[in-house]
């Protein structure tokens, strides 16, 4: 087997990796890249010719795990895309919402452009190809070894991240012994809401495996719900409201399980909480239509009747309802994507609202170096937002115990199910997660394990 890094090495963003064996050419995750030259990274030639790829393998619905897909079809991929049932229910709305966003950003390059006398801006990929791609789509179960033929098999196992993670088995016999290479994907934490706690592999020769978190600990989520009641009053008693980046997928869900348990407790009063993103209330509805991935306390609490004890959530579906809520100048809770800051409403949010000194921003999960949220986060004194500079004066909290990834504990305790001694390449993290959690692996299991870089080539 020959396996190829070409994308999510030494970085959080744009996961993909490149299989040749027994005549079948693999990949596993294609990825959008996120962060300083996104554009042109996803623009580059890629490394493989696309219509000679025979299967791709998806994780999950992220899109820096599947956001190229597209584009592969647009370029000639025909295969299969093997995947779980609610990833491909996710990733039918999340394409096309993408699509969409490629060909607004090509718009309004192209206006400008052209304004200075150059060419047009071609999107990205388009909603056709988006719709050429969902229809090659092969869903799958957990738990259930299927077979690619050529000596070739796979397995997906829950990974806990969100709704329909997966991390993925995949067997092989190109020589006298059968081998066997995990690919994580992304690993959730235990005990995050609705979605159940990660399954551990127990054998591997070779494992790739995440490391987003490999250098620091999550605050006990008891302990960060704590803060974000506190965060919530705090700014509310400034006659502020509260701004929260989230991803449509997986974070959006999370949260508002979270408040309404907070409004069921008592712990916050009933409170407006406006949901600016259609793409994460449709994620939202599909979410409810896959309680097979719920943990039994989600289960549980779905199946209950809310009543008037709960959040009063708004659903904001058009551009003038968003730009409205700039216009309600404190009470409110307002969740909208992108989770970075590099797309979606919540930058017009953060343009309006930023500079208020009575106003918090509540980061919940990690931000990409070069991203305007990382910016932020790292106390900038002002950032640029659509063109404009923007004072940082509002709060900002980073409350990291929300977030879908495993830390370095739980990441080390998913790698000592292993009943055998893998080979671990570390990929998915920044290079001081990946340095300290190379150092922690082999220090507590001895295994061996590598730091690929984009383009490395290795034979397994």
């Amino acid at each position: 087997m020959i396996l190829k890094f070409l994308g999510g090495a030494g970085t959080v963003t744009g996961s993909c990796f490149y299989i040749e064996c027994n005549k079948q050419k693999i990949l596993v995750e294609t990825g959008l890249y996120q962060g300083e030259n996104a554009d042109e990274i996803n623009r580059a030639s890629f490394a493989f010719r696309p219509e000679e790829i025979d299967f791709i393998f998806l994780t999950h619905a992220h899109l820096d795990h599947s956001g190229m897909l597209p584009r592969l079809a647009k370029e000639g991929f025909k295969g299969r895309v093997i995947t779980t049932s609610a990833t491909k229910d996710l990733l039918e709305i999340m394409l096309y919402d993408a699509a969409n966003i490629q060909e607004d950003d090509a718009e309004w390059l192209t206006k400008k452009s052209l304004r200075a006398g150059g060419p047009p801006v071609a999107p990205l990929y388009t909603t056709d190809d988006a719709r050429a791609a969902i229809l090659l789509f092969d869903v799958k179960p957990y738990d259930k070894i299927l077979h690619l033929g050529t000596g070739i098999k796979y397995r997906f196992l829950d990974a806990g991240h969100i709704l329909g993670s997966a991390s993925l088995e995949l067997w092989y016999q190109d020589s006298e012994r059968e081998k066997k290479i995990i690919f994580s994907g992304d690993i959730g934490k235990k005990g995050s809401p609705i979605v159940r706690d990660p399954l551990m592999p127990q054998t591997a020769d070779f494992v790739v495996m995440e490391s987003t978190y490999g250098n620091r600990l999550h605050k006990p989520q008891k302990e960060s719900i704590g803060e974000l009641v506190e965060a919530i009053k705090a700014t509310f008693k400034k006659g502020g409201n509260v701004f929260i980046p989230s991803f449509a997928i997986g974070r959006t869900q999370d949260l508002l399980y979270i408040l309404n348990n907070l409004v069921r407790e008592g712990r916050i009063y009933k409170i407006d909480v406006y949901l600016d993103s259609p793409l994460a209330e449709d994620a939202t509805r599909v979410y409810l239509a896959h309680p097979e991935c719920f943990d039994e306390e989600a289960r549980r609490l779905f199946s209950t009747k809310s009543g008037n004890n709960s959040i009063r959530l708004h659903f904001v579906q058009t551009a003038r309802d968003s730009m409205a809520l700039n216009k309600i100048r404190s009470g409110i809770i307002v969740i909208a994507g992108s989770g970075m800051c590099e797309g979606g409403r919540m930058r017009h949010h953060l343009k309006h609202n930023l500079w208020r000194p009575e106003c918090s921003v509540i980061f919940v999960g990690f931000q990409g170096k070069g991203t305007l949220g990382r910016r932020i986060v790292d106390r900038a004194e002002t950032v640029n937002i659509l063109g404009e500079e923007v004072a940082v004066r509002a709060s900002v909290y980073t409350i990291n115990g929300f977030s879908a990834h495993a830390d370095q504990k739980e990441l080390t305790e998913w790698l000592a199910g292993f009943k055998d001694s893998p080979e671990v390449f570390l990929v998915h993290g920044e290079e001081n997660a990946i340095t300290s959690f190379s150092k922690a692996v082999e220090g507590r299991f001895g295994f061996k394990t590598h730091i690929p870089k984009k383009g490395d080539k290795v034979e397994l």
